[in-house]
């Protein structure tokens, strides 16, 4: 798998017309290009404060529509907070701020950091806010939460990130809506009469929520089609980088590495101790699947996409003197999050541990053949070369997105998690993650491991 995948990336040609359908890929590209200068020291600057992640866990992640499907986002996200202060037993008033972030917003919580930390048990005199910038929401909050700290404003930051699509909000039509809001403020009968005779059958068809672009329309499955066409990636390399990563996932799932997970019992049910999402199958039964989005010719599938997911996910993130002076071991130093590798000084031969954020198959091979493109890497990066390609060997071996699932806002916390997990179990010292956003957007950042 991993030999095919280097090969037809090598092989590949960039059409510069790609350029003209897609906005999205050079975000994640300008975050992570380096220059060419080799270095295994640490990467502590003077002057500048060490940042760490001293722990992060997360609920099971559940196909949306299952085991949680009675709740609300701010049970979950309260459910990572309570395991998050089980696990590091850390006092509740040591923490100076909360932030989460969260995607599609529950109406009745729309602070869902305030609602869940006040759940939790946290002093309502710490101050909890909500960030949203799409499927790297939680990754903002931590980006935050290192702003805080490197600023002198704290010294403690929990940051985290949920999403619950069993129970998304469904709007009236807006006819209906403005009936409605001008019903409440009709001061006689007769009006009330009059407006409530103005109602069609059409007024009552509801606004179904959709993952799509507000100012293009379309969904992330429409742009990832889009997007492997345009890179020439098959039907058939998408899906086998879909069974690698539930292959994985299996594998890591069976020999217990999922550590971040905590159990949570669902009130009413059983607890809930692992994700069930993942599923390996075969390419003879993915094969048969017909294409999701563009039909009847497009290459992405169900079997090759990420699934509507619910989880959430926590992190404790402080500053090195304070988490020592405290009695803590940190995992890992959270390191640049712009333009990583250059500001560090590394190449891609230097990271030992790659986390990408599968959101589909096809997104994770087009960015992988932009990498290895020459024509990409001078006409958007600036660089007189390509940037080059993570070895497989490297890259998600605990499954990613397309197998564990894809919380929107709760994924960037698993993906730190996993790369300082990774680093301990694997004995790395640079790990480096990375994932897209609706919009255009998207984010990278440089985790250096702890000494043990």
């Amino acid at each position: 798998m991993a030999s095919m995948l280097l090969n037809t990336m090598r092989s590949c040609s960039v059409s510069p017309s790609w350029a003209t359908r897609f906005g999205k890929l050079p975000a994640i590209m300008f975050n992570i290009f380096q220059i060419q200068t080799k270095s295994k020291k640490t990467l502590a600057r003077p002057g500048l404060k060490n940042i760490v992640l001293v722990e992060g866990v997360r609920t099971p992640f559940l196909m949306s529509g299952t085991t949680y499907a009675d709740l609300m986002p701010h049970d979950l996200a309260r459910a990572a907070l309570q395991g998050l202060l089980h696990r590091t037993g850390i006092p509740k008033d040591a923490v100076d701020y909360i932030i989460y972030g969260t995607v599609i917003q529950e109406v009745k919580t729309s602070n869902v950091a305030r609602e869940s930390a006040l759940g939790a048990g946290f002093s309502d005199k710490i101050p909890a806010h909500t960030v949203t910038m799409a499927c790297i929401s939680s990754n903002v909050a931590m980006t935050s939460a290192v702003g805080l700290i490197a600023a002198g404003q704290c010294d403690a930051v929990v940051a985290g990130g949920v999403e619950f699509m069993s129970d998304v909000p469904i709007r009236h039509s807006r006819k209906m809506r403005k009936t409605m809001l001008s019903l409440n403020k009709a001061k006689s009968l007769g009006q009330r009469l009059s407006l409530i005779g103005s109602i069609r059958l059409a007024h009552l068809a509801p606004e179904l929520p959709a993952v799509a672009e507000f100012s293009t329309a379309e969904t992330m499955g429409h742009s990832a089609d889009r997007l492997a066409a345009a890179f020439g990636v098959s039907r058939v390399e998408q899906d086998e980088f879909a069974l690698r990563s539930h292959t994985l996932a299996k594998k890591a799932q069976d020999a217990g590495l999922l550590k971040d997970i905590i159990s949570f019992k669902v009130p009413g049910r059983d607890i809930v101790s692992k994700d069930n999402g993942i599923r390996p199958s075969s390419m003879e039964q993915m094969g048969k699947l017909k294409p999701a989005f563009i039909k009847p010719h497009g290459t992405v599938t169900a079997a090759n996409s990420s699934f509507l997911t619910d989880g959430a996910s926590a992190v404790l993130i402080m500053s090195e003197e304070k988490a020592l002076a405290m009695g803590f071991k940190p995992k890992a130093y959270l390191r640049d999050f712009v333009y990583v590798l250059e500001r560090a000084g590394l190449t891609l031969n230097d990271i030992d541990v790659f986390e990408f954020h599968e959101a589909f198959a096809g997104q994770i091979m087009a960015n992988l053949k932009a990498m290895d493109s020459d024509w990409f890497g001078q006409t958007y990066i600036g660089r007189k070369s390509k940037v080059g390609t993570p070895p497989m060997e490297k890259f998600n071996l605990w499954g990613g997105s397309l197998s564990l699932g894809h919380p929107f806002g709760a994924t960037g916390c698993r993906l730190v998690t996993t790369v300082s997990h990774r680093l301990q179990k694997e004995g790395g010292q640079y790990g480096l993650l990375a994932a897209c956003a609706a919009g255009g957007q998207g984010h990278a950042m440089l985790i250096e491991a702890y000494p043990q």
